[in-house]
Parts: C-alpha cells; structure tokens; sequence
C-alpha cells in the first residue's frame, strides 16, 4: 500500500466499523482488523456496487479501496457481491460468538466472512461453510488455507448437517425455516438466517435453542440472494403478503414446530412451523 502498512489501513477500517455497526464486543474489531479483505476478491481493479448508482470500477489495484464500508462485485452479471462488512460487523457481534464455539456459515462464497467467523472460534473452534457455487467453494477453499479450523464443503440445496453446532448463520435467503438449520443447534444455540420474499426482501431472523424451545425475534429488514434449496413459490408469497404487518413482526417470540392450528397468535403460519407472538414457557 503506498500510504500507511496494510494492518494500519485495516485497523481504521475496523474502527470505523466499530462506530458504524455499533460493535460492543472488541474481538470483532479485532478480527475484521486482522484479515485481508483483498485476499479473498481477487486482483483489482475491482468493481463497487452502489445502491443508486450501480456498478463502478476502483481507479487501480490498491487494496486501500477495499477498506471502506461497500459492497464489492465477485459476480456483477448476476448481482453476486460481497456483503456489507457494517452488516455482518453487527451481527457477528450480536452472536456473541466465542472462542471454541462450532460454526456453521450457509452461503460461504470466497470466504471472507468465514475467515472473520474462524478468527473469532480460534484455532479451538470449527467453522463449516456450506457454498452451491462450485468455483466459489474452491476459491474459498484455497483462501481459508491461513485458518485451519474453517473449512468448505460444496452442496446442492439444503444439505444434512452432522452433530450440533453453536451458531448456524446463513448468507442467503429462506423462504421459511429450513428444519435441517434448527435440528442442528445445539441447546443454547444461536441461527441468524435472512427470510425473504419473492424479490429477495424480508427480514433476519434470531432463533435460539433453550432445551425443546426455539424463542425467534426479528433483527431488522434485509435484502439476500435466494438460498438454494431453501424456497417455496408459495411460502414466500405468504411472506410477502405479512410484511407489511411490521407491528406484528415486532412481536415475534417463538418459533413454533409443535402441531396447532392458525389461531391470533400466528404471525405468520407455514406447513410445520409458525413464527408466533406467542412467548416461550
């Protein structure tokens, strides 16, 4: 880098997220601090995507330009990007994912956001990522070679999970909740998964495993990629339908996979499943 050492350029990077992601825990600082974003995008020029504007390329090569808080193209024909660091910033801290903990990521693309995830389990944690994209899962694979608790493992749709796992993050958008995710928490477990509708709109969902119990709460409106495997035309018209009810969704407490009708307390009420207002006992 021309001005300043590159752990220099990504420590401000890092703080400046601290301020915009409202980041309490240090340790996710840290790790966004630490790992090269430039590593795993491929070289530059590199192409930055802006809500308004589209697509735009960087005057040159100089990582410098990937330390800001954008969204960065790893497949502008189809809309494949990087996510927002501020975005994941925030909810990797809300996790409150600690070091030893078993992580699985569905959605890994080139691996950048696993590489953050493995700093924060450490060299006694494990991060899974499930990645659809067969050259983004061998990208990934190759750029995680520095964080040998983080692997990649290439899947069609929604794959069977072995064992439990402390945390369950995905990286795309459901159309509702993929059982296969909540089987694999284990008690006290967190899931953060997108649920969105038709066009790729909806919300992140917090669910966490107390026993037999799911408690389920919204965490703010959100804009995914479909996750593959994990759509149904009709869910997510029903979806999309109950979206506007944002009072309602602010009242989300459970989630429900026991038998029972659609009664006042169904939010939003799926073959198996409900997400209910309805508090955990």
């Amino acid at each position: 880098m021309a001005d300043g050492t590159s752990e220099d350029i990504r420590r401000s990077f890092a703080e400046e997220l601290r301020f915009v992601a409202h980041i309490k825990d240090p340790r996710v600082v840290d790790a966004f601090a630490t790992v090269p974003r430039e590593h795993f995008i491929g070289p530059g020029p590199w192409r930055i995507h802006h809500f308004s504007d589209g697509y735009w390329s960087t005057p040159d090569a100089d990582p410098r330009h990937l330390y800001h808080n954008v969204l960065v193209a790893l497949d502008e024909s189809t809309g494949l990007n990087t996510g927002q660091p501020s975005l994941w910033a925030h909810y990797f801290d809300r996790l409150d994912i600690k070091p030893g903990d078993r992580v699985l990521q569905v959605g890994t693309g080139s691996g950048y956001f696993t590489a953050i995830l493995a700093e924060l389990v450490g060299r006694a944690g494990k991060v899974l990522g499930f990645e659809v994209n067969a050259p983004l899962a061998a990208a990934a694979r190759t750029n995680l070679t520095a964080w040998p608790q983080a692997s990649v493992q290439l899947v069609e749709g929604i794959a069977p999970i072995e064992g439990k796992w402390d945390v369950v993050v995905a990286f795309a958008g459901a159309s509702a909740p993929p059982q296969a995710w909540l089987d694999a928490l284990a008690d006290g477990g967190r899931a953060l998964f997108p649920m969105t509708g038709p066009q790729n709109w909806g919300f992140m969902l917090r669910v966490d495993r107390l026993g037999a119990g799911l408690l389920a709460r919204p965490m703010g409106q959100v804009g995914f990629f479909h996750c593959v495997g994990a759509r149904n035309d009709a869910e997510a018209k029903a979806l999309s339908g109950v979206l506007t009810d944002q009072a309602g969704l602010k009242e989300i407490r459970s989630l429900r996979r026991d038998p029972h009708d659609a009664e006042v307390s169904c939010w939003l009420h799926g073959d198996g499943w409900c997400l209910s207002k309805q508090s955990l006992h």
